[in-house]
């Protein structure tokens, strides 16, 4: 019984570390992203042999000096300036550690002859593994070409290691999420898992699972957890008999999910960006934000660490990040090689990162770090102190029918993100700012954006543009200047002459327009009740304006608002509140009850 039980609770996985370490032999293990391979050594490590260290290296993420490097040292026998090969310090931590080489096919040429060196002999340039306190030597990765730059085939090499391939029953994934997410029974969950088709359980891997209950669990749309890769939404389908994806099973089985758990699976939120934002500090996620440019994403994520943090977040624009911004190897007394890590990483204050630009990194090096830490939420082996939340925001592959330079990503990256979001200009509460910002002007050239042009055109005009627009005008400038140059003289293709015409003045009905008239609107929204329950094109016009009006509009001409409200049909009073932020259903509420008159 107890030999069954034991059984029960060790993985395959676990069994083969423990087997390795007492053999002292090298193990690779081949299994799919995301089944819990590094979670797993982490968890068992720690339980079983608190006295070894768990020494993690990332080698996708490794530049040729972060292991070893030579460096001018004094010799201190005869005083003389000699050479000496400097280690990673990582590798001298004072007590016994397993080394575990992560993602060990996506290291670089240079790389890949350090780790066989590793592999094959526990050493590394002049130094012996065994010697610094090594017990174990294990390298990780999946097989798929997509994902790695080199497949070994070298029989000298294959014959230093002990091979193991697995899958996801092979690792303690699930007793991780039972602990994770309890008071929840997620044994409805594990038995729909287990239900899907071999190829649908490994697109819904269990890194992927883990990131749908972590936005079930905020009451999130469950889809936010999938992964979005080269800009595309990751779905759930099954390949066909040609191999092109077959129908598309994601909304069906996120519902199926969303019952299994007893939780709402929402199509959208209120204010999604802040939310998220809010919940990633909460809960130190990695965040992914993709929408078009110009739509205010970055100074909204900005704003909203700020407010929730205390402090600034450090932020990083990535054309622009070198890897000597985030940290730089020195050597140390003790003979090791060290890194130093940018100040702004250091100290004990809580902090949170902002990847502007994400998938437009200035080179592959500075791109490696940088997923060092939002996979790791370490640089260099060094843990971040008090590290809150990684906001990542960037553009789509493509926008208006056009290519954007930006990078593609593999799924192994794309999973690493908690939450990934589509974010629309609506979704960007830019509007207010605008008003607050610039008043009256600003006020009449969002009226030309919202009633005068139509979708395509307000793609082309983004919150940036907008702006331009008004400090064009306000300096007399030709307004066109201030739309996107497309080459040879071409501008955006929309039409500004309403633009014009209002800023001159040309009569126009907007909220301004109705609360200046309010007796004759008033009038006639009556009239309009009187002859159907449906009202008539007065009721759709002033519907029109105060759906499309801001907030502080509303509050501006609230008593205006509550006199011309309460003669529209029910059915368009009710739309006010149908995906509403917290605060505008608020002031709704308030208007419909006649409450908070102010």
């Amino acid at each position: 019984m107890t030999t069954e039980a034991q059984q029960s609770t060790t993985s395959r996985l676990e069994s083969f570390i423990d087997a390795m370490i007492d053999l002292g032999q090298t193990g690779q293990i081949f299994g799919e992203h995301g089944i819990g391979k590094t979670a797993t050594f982490f968890s068992h490590i720690t339980r079983t042999r608190p006295d070894t260290t768990l020494v993690y290296v990332p080698a996708a993420n490794l530049t040729p000096d972060d292991l070893l490097v030579n460096a001018p040292v004094r010799d201190p026998h005869s005083g003389e300036l000699v050479l000496r090969q400097l280690v990673m310090s990582q590798l001298k931590p004072g007590r016994p550690f397993v080394l575990l080489i992560d993602d060990s096919l996506q290291a670089g040429d240079t790389i890949q002859s350090q780790l066989m060196q590793i592999a094959c002999n526990w050493t590394l340039g002049e130094h012996d593994l065994r010697a610094l306190g090594c017990v174990g030597v294990f390298l990780t990765d999946n097989e798929s070409l997509a994902e790695t730059s080199a497949r070994r085939g070298d029989l000298a090499l294959l014959d230093r290691m002990v091979t193991l391939r697995i899958t996801a029953n092979d690792t303690s994934w699930r007793r991780h999420l039972a602990a994770t997410y309890r008071p929840w029974d997620l044994r409805p969950v594990f038995a729909l898992w287990a239900s899907l088709s071999p190829a649908l359980r490994e697109l819904l891997s269990p890194r992927t699972l883990d990131h749908v209950l972590a936005n079930a669990r905020e009451g999130f749309p469950l889809r936010w957890g999938l992964p979005l890769v080269d800009g595309e939404r990751l779905r759930l389908a099954e390949p066909g008999p040609d191999g092109r994806p077959g129908q598309n099973r994601t909304a069906e089985i996120l519902d199926r999910l969303a019952r299994a758990l007893g939780v709402p699976n929402p199509a959208t939120i209120p204010d999604p960006v802040r939310q998220v934002v809010r919940a990633a500090l909460r809960n130190r996620w990695t965040v992914l934000l993709q929408g078009p440019p110009g739509c205010g994403k970055t100074e909204l994520v900005r704003e909203t660490v700020r407010e929730g943090l205390g402090r600034d977040a450090l932020y990083f624009s990535l054309p622009v990040t070198n890897v000597e911004d985030l940290c730089a190897p020195v050597p140390s007394p003790d003979g090791t090689l060290d890194n130093l890590l940018a100040v702004r990483f250091t100290g004990p204050e809580p902090k949170a990162i902002v990847w502007d630009e994400y998938n437009r990194p200035k080179d592959r090096a500075a791109f490696a770090k940088l997923m060092e830490i939002t996979q790791e939420w370490s640089l260099a082996g060094r843990r971040i102190e008090n590290l809150r939340a990684q906001i990542a925001v960037q553009n789509p592959p493509y926008h208006l029918g056009r290519k954007l330079l930006v990078s593609r990503n593999n799924i192994a990256q794309a999973t690493r993100f908690t939450a990934s979001l589509e974010v629309a200009p609506e979704d960007i509460p830019a509007n207010e700012w605008l008003l607050e910002r610039y008043g009256a002007d600003a006020e009449t050239v969002l009226e030309w954006w919202k009633h005068d042009i139509d979708e395509e055109g307000r793609a082309w005009i983004t919150k940036r543009t907008l702006e331009r627009l008004i400090k064009l005008h306000r300096r007399g400038l030709p307004l066109e200047m201030a739309t996107v140059y497309l080459g040879d003289g071409e501008y955006a293709p929309v039409p500004l002459t309403a633009l014009i015409d209002r800023l001159q003045g040309r009569q126009v009905t907007g909220l301004r327009e109705l609360a200046r008239d309010a007796d004759a609107w008033e009038a006639r929204l009556r009239r309009a009740a009187a002859r159907s329950d449906e009202g008539g094109n007065d009721s759709d016009v002033v519907h029109q304006i105060l759906a499309n009006a801001e907030l502080s509009q509303l509050r501006r001409h609230r008593a205006v608002v509550a006199r011309l409200v309460v003669h529209l049909p029910p059915k368009l009073r009710a739309t006010y509140l149908v995906g509403a932020s917290e605060k505008q259903q608020r002031f709704w509420m308030e208007v419909f009850t006649g409450q908070g008159g102010r």
